[in-house]
């Protein structure tokens, strides 16, 4: 009987220690980790760069500055432009496809 009380004992003081542990866990600060974000340490560099830094440095009041509106469009138009050496080129008229099965 004796041998039954200790296991029992045993039992519940792992599982109260295992409770302790993964209350102390979720009570720690668990934020979103610090990123550090790459900055050119070039001080005359494009414009539209310095421009997007000093939006990224307002934070969510970017969000209703038109020139931050205004440089993001910029930038995705840039960056969404198609290139021209991607374009396919059309086969000269008179020029004769084959297909190779």
């Amino acid at each position: 009987m004796d041998l039954k009380i200790a296991a029992r004992m045993t039992a519940v003081l792992a599982i109260g220690a295992g409770l302790t542990a993964t209350l102390m866990a979720f009570s720690q600060r668990q934020g979103p980790e610090e990123t550090p974000i790459f900055r050119s340490l070039d001080s005359g560099g494009d414009p539209a760069r310095k421009e997007l830094v000093r939006c990224l440095d307002l934070g969510a009041q970017a969000l209703k500055d038109k020139d931050c509106l205004k440089a993001w469009l910029e930038s995705r138009r840039r960056f969404l432009k198609p290139s021209q050496s991607d374009r396919p080129v059309a086969p000269a008229s008179g020029a004769e496809v084959t297909v190779k099965p």
